[in-house]
């Protein structure tokens, strides 16, 4: 089918979603829920034949890999969706004007999403599931590497749309080739907002090329800074978590920074780290210090391209700082504004932390782990938005919404 086609239909189809009861959505969701875990079987056997094409020490690798269990918690994150308040409709501010006016900002969908992303087969669940809550069609761009599970999960979904009489083309799954991407980065007329999830070459290449507005979710350069006031045991435990919980995502620990006065904790605070086989790229200092604790084979020396690098992988650079502003002026010019920590029992350090540092999501003694839209209470998310404007951190319902203005008279004209 002609893409142009493809985007018609899916446009027609999205001016009928925000007419749909709440009760048909939720009904929708539950059920593409429990279809997801029914048909466990046929998603992971069409994922296998996309694993069989990707190298297992691709940092994609994990990304892509479906299991039981990631099926069962994506399940679990769209019937949050489900149980979750409508953000349409909702008045956002209403007034009567002098003359008469009735003016109320109601939030209303954004229209037709567009979401392109890469190895990552939960995103086409997600990205539905947050769509038809929020009256929503999506246009899906999946990369080659996942294409297989894809297909199968938008044949779980249709199914599902289907039964409820509801039009298939409100989640149309694009082919996964450049001609795709560049149609959609050009849908001007059917498009009202692209999202890129994946690498930041995949995020620049559409910033740089889409004609349609553009929602940007960054690359994770997350950093935590280990303060001189810092409680070792919390410290040990937070730092192991952020870094190897899960490596390959966007909130995984890429540079630990630690207070000079601290390196003699850094055997102790490391240990955990050794022990998962993370291979740390140390500055000197800290490089001095480890060499008498560290396995050598995981010990390296870090040069600059290792500050400022995302490694999704069992990876880490560590800097030493004198001090808090250190601290602050690194992460200023390394942060890529996804997710930040300080581990500090200093008020003042924190506060002056949480204020300062220019991210989407700021913590203080807590692992960077839990920047996530269902961790966030947000039942899922659509991506971590690392811009400014419209949407900041992880994106859920009421990132997907807009709003308009309704105005009441009773025959009011406005003088000359």
């Amino acid at each position: 089918m002609e893409l142009n086609n493809i985007f018609e239909r899916t446009r027609k189809a999205s001016r009928s979603l925000s007419m749909l009861p709440s009760k048909t959505v939720d009904a929708v969701l539950r059920e593409v829920a429990a279809a997801a875990v029914a048909h466990t079987a046929f998603l992971l056997s069409e994922n296998e034949k996309d694993l069989d094409r990707m190298h297992p020490d691709d940092p994609k690798y994990d990304r892509l890999k479906l299991t039981k269990a990631r099926i069962e918690g994506i399940a679990a994150d769209i019937s949050n969706v489900a149980g979750l308040m409508s953000p349409l409709n909702e008045v956002l501010l209403e007034r009567e004007l002098p003359n008469g006016l009735h003016l109320s900002k109601v939030r209303v969908p954004l229209g037709v999403v567009g979401v392109i992303y890469e190895a990552r087969p939960n995103v086409t669940f997600d990205v539905f599931s947050l769509c038809l809550k929020t009256g929503n069609a999506c246009l899906l761009k999946g990369g080659s590497d996942a294409a297989f599970s894809n297909e199968a999960i938008v044949y779980v979904i249709h199914q599902v749309l289907e039964k409820h009489g509801i039009s298939k083309d409100i989640v149309a799954l694009l082919p996964p080739d450049r001609a795709a991407t560049e149609a959609l980065l050009g849908a001007v007329g059917y498009v009202d907002v692209l999202i890129p999830r994946g690498s930041q070459q995949l995020i620049d290449f559409v910033r740089q090329h889409a004609k349609v507005p553009v929602i940007e979710t960054g690359a994770g350069i997350v950093h935590t800074y280990f303060d001189e006031t810092a409680d070792l045991a919390k410290g040990k435990e937070i730092i192991h978590n952020a870094k190897t919980r899960r490596v390959s995502v966007c909130n995984a620990l890429d540079c630990l920074l630690v207070h000079r006065s601290r390196l003699h904790d850094l055997a102790e605070l490391t240990a955990p780290l050794a022990a998962a086989g993370v291979i740390i790229f140390a500055d000197e200092p800290s490089f001095t210090v480890l060499q008498q604790s560290y396995p050598a084979d995981l010990l390296k020396p870090a040069s600059e391209e290792d500050f400022g690098t995302e490694f999704l992988s069992l990876k880490m650079a560590l800097k030493t700082v004198d001090n808090l502003v250190e601290a602050l002026d690194h992460i200023a010019n390394y942060s890529s504004g996804h997710s930040e920590a300080i581990i500090s029992e200093s008020d003042a350090h924190i506060n002056r932390f949480l204020q300062s540092v220019d991210a989407a999501a700021v913590y203080a003694n807590a692992s960077t782990a839990f920047t996530d839209g269902a961790q966030f209470g947000l039942g899922a998310e659509i991506g971590i938005s690392t811009q400014k404007l419209h949407a900041r951190g992880p994106m859920g319902l009421e990132e997907l919404t807009s709003y308009k203005w309704l105005i009441k008279g009773n025959g009011q004209i406005r003088p000359a």
